[in-house]
C-alpha cells in the first residue's frame, strides 16, 4: 500500500498542518478524525487496514487530515463565537488548501468527505456549506447539533457550524440543488445517545427535498470495530463513480 506523509503551513489557520495519504488512485476521500483527533488516528485504529482492498485496488485514495477541535469547539477558554470562527477557518483550510492539494496527487474528479463521530459532523457541515465540492459523504455515528459546545449561546456564525440549524436556514435553490446531487449517507446506532438528533437531521433534510440514506444499526454502534464494518458498507467500491 502506498503511504505518504505531508506537512505544510496553512495560510488559513496560520499553523502547521499534517496529513497521511493512503493509496495511488481512485475516488479522493478526505478523512476527518474524531473529536480532537489526529491525522494518524484512522491508521492507528485499524480503519486503513479495514479498507486495504479498496486502497490496493485503486478504488479510493484516502487523505487523512488533522483536526483543530482543541482550538475551536473544544476550546472552553475562548468565547463560543471565537470557537465558531476557528471552526469556519478550518473549513476554509479543507476547501481552499486540502482539496486543491488532493487534485495535484490524483485527478479523479470524484470527491468524498468521510468521518465518524465528530468527523462525521465535520464531513456533513462541510458538504452543507460547500456542496459543489463533494460527491459523497459518509457520516458514521455523527452529532449534528453543536449547541453542547457553545455554552448555550447562538449567533449567525455558530449557526453556520451547526448542521441541524444550518440545513433549515438554506433557502438558496442553487445551493439546495447542489446538495441534492450529493450521495449523502447518515448512519447511526439505535442506542447511540445522538440517535434522536440524527433522526431530526434526517427529517430536516427530507423537508428540504434532499434525498439521502439514513441507515440505523442495532445497538450503540459508536466504536471503531463497528466503524470498520460501516465504512465498508458505504464508502463504495469498483462500481462507484470513484
Amino acid at each position: 500500500m502506498q503511504r505518504e506523509y505531508h506537512k505544510w503551513h496553512s495560510k488559513n489557520l496560520d499553523r502547521e498542518m499534517e496529513m497521511l495519504i493512503f493509496g495511488h488512485g481512485g475516488a479522493r476521500a478526505v478523512v476527518i478524525p474524531t473529536q480532537s483527533g489526529r491525522f494518524y488516528d484512522w491508521e492507528d485504529r485499524g480503519m486503513i487496514e479495514a479498507l486495504q482492498t479498496h486502497i490496493d485496488n485503486g478504488w479510493i485514495q484516502l487523505f487523512c487530515v488533522d483536526s483543530v477541535d482543541p482550538e475551536s469547539w473544544d476550546n472552553t477558554a475562548i468565547e463560543p463565537r471565537k470557537r465558531a470562527e476557528r471552526h469556519l477557518k478550518y473549513q476554509d483550510y479543507v476547501i481552499q488548501e486540502v482539496l486543491p492539494y488532493t487534485a495535484t496527487k490524483n485527478d479523479n474528479p470524484y470527491v468524498m468527505a468521510v468521518g465518524a463521530s465528530f468527523g462525521a459532523y465535520h464531513s456533513v457541515n462541510l458538504a452543507l456549506r460547500y456542496p459543489d465540492s463533494f460527491h459523497r459523504v459518509v457520516a458514521m455515528s455523527g452529532i449534528y447539533d453543536i449547541h453542547p459546545w457553545t455554552d448555550g449561546k447562538d449567533d449567525e456564525l455558530i449557526q453556520q457550524g451547526n448542521p441541524l440549524q444550518y440545513i433549515k436556514m438554506i433557502t438558496d435553490e442553487k445551493q439546495l440543488d447542489a446538495l441534492r446531487k450529493i450521495d449523502l449517507i447518515v448512519t447511526i446506532g439505535n442506542e447511540d445517545p445522538a440517535y434522536q438528533e440524527n433522526q431530526e437531521f434526517s427529517s430536516s433534510l427530507w423537508n428540504k427535498d434532499v434525498w439521502h440514506a439514513f441507515r440505523v444499526w442495532d445497538g450503540y454502534a459508536h466504536d471503531w470495530p463497528v466503524w470498520h464494518e460501516m465504512v465498508l458498507h458505504y464508502i463504495g467500491g469498483p462500481d462507484s463513480k470513484g
